[in-house]
């Protein structure tokens, strides 16, 4: 593989050079397409499971998805690697492009999601990505109240949440995605988790 020779650099031979790093090919990716593609192939999947566990809508988390990685090749050479690395950054990208696809739809959206959480009925799990698994959830009844009540968040509640939670990332990453500190983003996902607790209880 020409990308794991050119990584390798001039490291001894003897044997298969491993296939690079994201590192290594965030540094490649700056003056050839293929590492980028390399790089949107191993990440792709992730994010556009995020996306759609968020929005529950293939189309739009195609949308979001192919946004994400076109603004991530074209301010590649802003990125600084941080704890996460490459992956992170791009998740947090497609958290903001999925703020921005609903701020250009109209308040109707909001209207819906604030009736479909009322009297929701579901005790709150500490964990909400229980609420989109599958196996918890087969008729995707509190997938879907998850996903309202979500929406009602301020955005960055919304973004700690789903980072930490509907992402896989690790409580390091989904704070390094963030842009924040361990203890700034543990501060935040508290605050997060408690709001959504607030609607997500049954009504009285």
């Amino acid at each position: 593989m020409e990308l794991a020779a050119d990584a390798a650099g001039s490291r001894s031979s003897g044997g298969e050079p491993p296939p690079p790093d994201d590192r290594e090919l965030v540094a490649l990716a700056l003056d050839r397409a293929d590492a980028f593609a390399e790089l949107y192939r191993r990440h792709v999947r992730d994010i556009h499971a995020y996306v759609y566990r968020r929005c529950g809508s293939s189309t739009v988390a195609d949308d979001v998805t192919a946004a994400a990685f076109e603004r991530a090749l074209r301010h590649l050479r802003r990125f600084e690697w941080r704890d996460g690395g490459f992956r992170a950054w791009v998740f947090r990208i497609a958290a903001n492009e999925l703020t921005d696809h609903y701020r250009r739809e109209d308040g109707r959206r909001r209207r819906d999601h604030r009736a479909a959480a009322a009297g929701i009925g579901v005790v709150f799990d500490a964990d909400p990505a229980i609420a989109v698994d599958d196996r918890e959830d087969p008729d995707g009844r509190a997938t879907a109240q998850l996903r309202s009540a979500l929406a009602l968040l301020p955005p960055r509640y919304q973004e700690a949440i789903t980072l930490r939670y509907l992402s896989g990332l690790s409580q390091q990453e989904a704070a390094a995605a963030m842009g924040s500190s361990k203890a700034t983003f543990a501060v935040t996902l508290h605050r997060a988790l408690r709001a959504l607790q607030q609607i997500m209880e049954p009504q009285q």
